[in-house]
């Protein structure tokens, strides 16, 4: 079969059509000897059409179309792979059209943090967020995907019903019902503790950047990472404070190559579209649902995670103009457009709030 694909790939055909090839052009090549070719004739003869390779439900296997791009490069390719959950989102995943999100099981706050506002980011920009579902950086990147409505997407170290940790079970169940689950464990696999770091270059495979929250030293989140950076994906990775041992690991990788990551925009800038975006829509003083302008405003400020939180705290005009790169002149006349309309409040030192 691998032999198969490799030739439909050559000359770009599929399954089906080498199927019709001629003795002559299988010699030319195949180079097989001719009695195994005759063999192949006398099958074909018997069988007739071209038999159907189509994959069962909820198991991709090699010769599917929606099979990953990045798993036919990975020097261990799984033979199969286990999905549950959104079939739509197998084109996105299939071209590497997602942001993996990894860290450490044991963060800081900061870490946890950080790790859901990216995911939230993410998923409201239209990039289904992949990781892990294990404890700590993962778990937040996957709530933080779920509560802006994304699409998770959980690349198991387990058969898909199994839960591990098992404290994950309704995460688990809420990622396969919005996002994906995937594991190349065939149903009742026994688990060992190589296959959750046989898991990551898959993980990685998917993706087209991998982001580092914060891990320590000899972290399983640097398999990962040194995995993105051999398959040739973007690595990023969120500076932490040098004092705390839990980011030792994702700091030293700036030594390594990875980007510094000081805001979620700066990623979204570089990946540009996204493959889950809406279509852009018309102004919204022009919507057919008459959406007012305090309204589309409102919109912006939940699909900018990392400003809601600044605003949650309570922001000064210049922090708000630097985080907007607009005016702090032009800008004020919207925040106190937003303050008529309830959105925010004015306090002293000229800084606003979420009403």
């Amino acid at each position: 079969m691998v032999r198969l694909l490799e030739l439909a790939d050559r000359y770009d055909t599929d399954l089906e059509g080498l199927w019709g090839w001629s003795i002559a052009r299988l010699q030319a090549a195949l180079g097989w000897p001719d009695h195994l070719l005759l063999s192949i004739n006398a099958y074909r003869g018997l069988v007739g059409a071209c038999p159907a390779c189509d994959p069962p439900d909820q198991v991709l296997l090699p010769m599917d179309r929606h099979w990953p791009e990045g798993f036919k490069a990975l020097r261990r390719p799984p033979l199969r792979m286990f999905w549950q959950g959104n079939a739509s989102l197998l084109n996105a995943l299939g071209s590497g059209q997602a942001v993996a999100v990894v860290g450490s099981r044991r963060p800081s706050m900061h870490g946890l943090k950080a790790a859901e506002l990216l995911g939230e980011a993410l998923a409201l920009a239209g990039w289904p967020v992949v990781s892990g579902l294990a404890e700590g950086i993962d778990a937040a990147a996957h709530r933080g995907c779920l509560q802006a409505g994304g699409r998770p997407v959980a690349v198991l170290g387990t058969p898909l019903e199994r839960v591990y940790p098992p404290e994950h079970h309704q995460l688990q169940t809420d990622v396969a019902e919005a996002g994906l689950l995937f594991t190349e464990l065939a149903p009742e696999s026994k688990v060992q503790r190589s296959s959750f770091a046989l898991r990551n270059r898959l993980l990685v495979a998917l993706a087209r950047a991998v982001v580092v929250v914060e891990c320590p030293q000899n972290s399983g989140a640097l398999i990962t990472a040194r995995a993105a950076l051999e398959q040739g994906r973007a690595l990023w990775s969120m500076p932490a404070d040098v004092l705390r041992p839990s980011g030792l690991g994702s700091n030293r990788l700036f030594l390594e190559g990875a980007r510094p990551l000081l805001d979620p925009d700066q990623l979204l800038q570089t990946l540009g579209q996204a493959p889950l975006a809406e279509l852009p829509s018309s102004a919204a003083s022009s919507h057919p649902s008459g959406r007012s302008l305090a309204e589309a405003r409102r919109l912006l400020l939940q699909r900018d995670p990392m400003l809601k939180a600044m605003l949650e705290e309570g922001a000064t005009l210049q922090c708000l103009a630097n985080r907007l790169a607009r005016s702090p002149v032009d800008l004020a006349e919207q925040l106190v457009a937003l303050e008529l309309e309830g959105v925010l409040k004015a306090e002293p030192g000229m800084r606003w709030r979420l009403a």
